[in-house]
């Protein structure tokens, strides 16, 4: 099995300054040894209809399912958590094995 993925894709409540947030969760995955990435971006631009006002996803990437439960349990998680689900008013979450099928150039 491949490394563990946590994607999170939020729709922020309207006037969210999601630059706060994404410190908040650099500072965060910064502090945690289990992470072993942490990568985040914005839409570029697809059309409404599509992203249904979901603008940004993230991407932490797990060694394994352990490190992951670790993450959740950590205390400087279970602290930053309230305050990023403060922000939201949607969200979609998905855990999953990668499975690889291009390996990057």
């Amino acid at each position: 099995m491949g490394h563990l993925k946590h994607l999170v894709i939020p729709k922020f409540k309207e006037g969210v300054v999601v630059e706060e947030i994404m410190k908040g969760m650099e500072k965060l995955v910064s502090e945690l040894d289990t992470v072993k990435s942490f990568e985040w971006g914005k839409d570029i631009g697809s059309q409404e209809m599509r992203r249904q006002g979901f603008t940004h996803a993230f991407l932490v990437t797990f060694q394994k399912e352990e490190d992951f439960t670790s993450f959740l349990d950590h205390p400087s998680h279970v602290e930053f958590s309230p305050t990023f689900s403060a922000t939201i008013e949607k969200i979609v979450l998905l855990d999953f094995h990668a499975v690889l099928g291009k390996a990057p150039a």
